[in-house]
């Protein structure tokens, strides 16, 4: 059969049949599967004919040995109730996806040889890209429509022209997507002019376009650059996204609508990005780089139509209103009535926790324990660590010099951020701060205050010191591509740097169960306990639900760390410079009766925990 998408000079045909694509962008790794379907029928009732989603490599091959297509992993499953809920589909496969996803898709492991380039034609790397595309492929082709399914389009790489122009690279990636049996529409997208549109597009594949504003500017260049062919906003930025330590991002329906009309009107077929943003659940999320890292929240919601928890907003109207001139659909009322869908999702009421316990990590044998030793502080990837914290350990000596101060540690070209106690003492972090632009090269620890308390009377010492490096995500968009975590030039006391450091890696997202052991058999600290004594801390509460349903929780009273709802991850949290206060908690991780809650601070003890009925945003006043 041939492909269902033709591509002409006057637009697309789909069955030989004037066709315009109306799509919503919905990452199936962002939404938990069991609310898969409820947020398909969501993007049918605002009016869409098809759903896209990006691929991300991370989740199914979390080491070289592991490839799943399981739980969230399950795309085929995802795109099968697209099917099933009348949705064509548009899946961009990658190998890089950006999608302020953490490494942009690319999994950690694939750091390890530094000296293997991304997104060229280094063959080490399209080795690995092959073996990928060998497991991934076979899962959307068999769901193309020449085949029964529902698959209409396939992108080639992703804004490759925001990165590099190395054509046989797409052309590598074109042929191999079609000698794996893709047989649909393939298309790349880059930004709208001709600066991005020479180093992204290939031949055989249908140029689309991203952008967020001046439709009618758009429209214009693409006569002179992308003449005789269908137009398409692969990516409509209808919204965007939040950086932790920046304001909370908002756009009006109204405005994104008129430039929807614009589309429409004129033919170009259209791809929401966001329709659904969802969650990063976990630790997920990735990171900008501009002058300085930005991590981004844990929170995706991008101020879509649909909500983080599938609220239908004021921009899904606006957008339904636009669409129903060009489709025929039903009224809203009875269209949800028939989905058996609720315009606003039921949340379990807002309500007060009591914090029950807190206990002070560091007394605890994942803190304490031994670990295998490494000439100098190994990176994440070293390691094998995908994401989480890094625990250095070593003993040192210190000395008051001519003044009687202890001098700082320095941390050099640190990744991201370091958390540091020098025998039991709390003595300060460093590193990156949200989206500040401050050097951070090196890193510098400050002991002086410290001096009289950790010398002891004496003129030196040997102490210990523990460093906890975290990962705030890897960067996944721009030159920053492949950026690899940990303390990467070492520590320098002084005059030296320091050797021999016991590692010992934090997987956080695997280590719920480990965390509430490590919590029920600790000592509750007293209220007096100061932080330089406390911190990190683990803190617990729990609520009662009559039956599962979505929840916010609300951490503005916590400092920064990562949460778990009944041993689940997810996410981190950064209150005191925000902007997301709350945590979408989805129904599924919710059980009737006693819900297990669990906070891992690293910066305050938590004063405060409860349950929200929606996002709050801004920052934490503590």
């Amino acid at each position: 059969m041939p492909a269902l998408l033709t591509p002409t000079p006057d637009g697309l045909l789909r069955g030989g049949e004037p066709h315009l694509v109306i799509s919503g962008a919905i990452h199936y790794f962002r939404v938990h599967p069991e609310q898969w379907r409820d947020r398909l029928r969501r993007l049918v009732a605002m009016g869409c004919n098809t759903v896209e989603t990006y691929v991300a490599w991370n989740l199914h091959q979390p080491t070289p040995e592991t490839t799943t297509f399981e739980g969230m992993a399950d795309l085929g499953r995802f795109l099968d109730l697209a099917a099933e809920e009348g949705l064509d589909a548009i899946v961009r496969p990658g190998p890089y996806i950006c999608a302020e996803w953490e490494n942009g898709g690319f999994p950690g492991w694939l750091l390890r040889d530094q000296n293997m380039g991304l997104r060229h034609r280094d063959p080490r790397y399209l080795a690995q890209v092959d073996a990928w595309f060998d497991e991934l492929i076979p899962v959307i082709a068999e769901r193309q429509t020449t085949r029964g399914g529902n698959v209409v389009m396939l992108q080639v790489e992703n804004e490759y022209g925001s990165y590099g122009d190395d054509t046989a690279y797409l052309e590598h990636l074109r042929d191999g997507l079609r000698a794996r049996g893709i047989e649909e529409l393939l298309v790349t997208s880059d930004g709208p002019a001709r600066m991005w549109l020479t180093g992204g597009t290939v031949d055989g594949a249908l140029a689309t376009v991203n952008f967020g504003s001046r439709t009618l500017q758009v429209l214009e260049m693409a006569k002179d650059e992308l003449p005789d062919q269908p137009q398409m906003c692969m990516e409509f930025w209808i919204g965007w996204f939040d950086h932790w330590g920046e304001e909370h991002h908002t756009r009006t329906g109204e405005d994104a609508a008129a430039e929807l009309a614009d589309m429409l009107e004129n033919g170009m077929s259209v791809n929401f990005f966001m329709a659904h943003g969802g969650t990063n659940f976990g630790l997920t999320a990735g990171a900008n780089h501009d002058g300085a890292l930005q991590p981004t929240t844990t929170s995706y919601d991008y101020d879509a139509p649909i909500a983080e928890n599938g609220a239908l907003t004021e921009k899904f109207h606006a957008f339904r209103e636009v669409i129903a001139r060009h489709r025929e659909l039903p009224p809203l009322d009875e269209q949800l009535a028939q989905l058996g869908l609720q315009a606003e999702p039921r949340t379990l009421p807002a309500a007060e926790l009591t914090i029950d316990k807190t206990v002070a990590l560091r007394q605890s044998e994942r803190f304490t324990r031994s670990a295998e030793v490494y000439p100098k502080p190994p990176s994440f990837e070293d390691l094998g660590l995908e994401r989480g914290l890094l625990r250095l350990s070593r003993k040192i000596e210190i000395a008051a010099d001519a003044d009687g101060q202890v001098g700082p540690l320095r941390l050099y070209d640190l990744h991201d951020r370091a958390w540091v106690y020098v025998e039991g003492v709390y003595v300060g972090a460093t590193g990156v701060v949200g989206n500040e632009q401050q050097p951070i090269d090196p890193a510098v620890i400050e002991l002086a205050p410290y001096s009289e308390r950790l010398l002891a009377g004496a003129e030196r010492r040997t102490v210990r010191v523990d460093i906890l490096v975290e990962n705030l995500g890897r960067v996944n968009f721009g030159p920053y591509l492949g950026e690899r975590k940990g303390i990467l030039g070492g520590v320098w006391q002084t005059i030296r740097f320091l050797n021999d450091w016991e590692a010992d890696p934090w997987p956080l997202e695997e280590m719920g169960e480990e965390l509430a052991e490590l919590l029920a058999a600790g000592e509750h600290l007293p209220a007096d306990t100061s932080d330089e004594q406390a911190l990190p801390v683990l803190a617990a509460a729990s609520f009662d639900a009559e039956e599962p349903a979505d929840t916010f929780l609300d951490v503005s009273g916590a400092g920064h760390g990562v949460a778990y709802v009944n041993g689940v991850c997810v996410g981190r949290y950064w209150s005191s410079i925000g902007p997301q206060l709350t945590l979408y908690v989805p129904a599924p991780l919710v059980r009737a009766g006693r819900n297990e809650v669990l906070l891992l601070d690293l910066e305050q003890r938590p004063e405060r925990l409860a349950l929200a009925t929606e996002h709050r945003f801004g920052r934490s006043e503590g």
